[in-house]
């Protein structure tokens, strides 16, 4: 499946639309917890453990919102946005959302 943020596709024609999916990944109070605790890892302004948790949960997203453009009978998400969200102190959600299609 090709997913794209563009809201077309190179050389692709869009023959059907099939409505807006989604992906979302949550990650709760462990999360925060683990992180903090091995804010060791920081080099330069930079943690390694959050960063791999954050692409976990991007990958998570994406995942999800493939297997609902899937559902639809779509083959192609286009116009896909990403948003991190922190919720309180001890959540973190990663949305992933875009437009299901079906390209030629």
């Amino acid at each position: 499946m090709i997913v794209t943020t563009t809201g077309s596709i190179e050389g692709k024609t869009i023959t059907d639309y099939h409505g807006i999916v989604a992906g979302e990944a949550v990650m709760g109070a462990n999360f925060i917890r683990d992180f903090f605790a091995r804010v060791t890892d920081v080099i330069g302004g930079r943690s390694g453990a959050y960063q791999k948790e954050l692409k976990k949960a991007r990958a998570f997203a994406m995942e999800e919102l493939m297997e609902e453009a899937s559902e639809l009978g779509a083959n192609a998400v286009v116009g896909v946005s990403l948003d991190t969200e922190v919720m309180g102190d001890s959540m973190l959600m990663m949305v992933a959302s875009g437009t299901a299609v079906t390209i030629k």
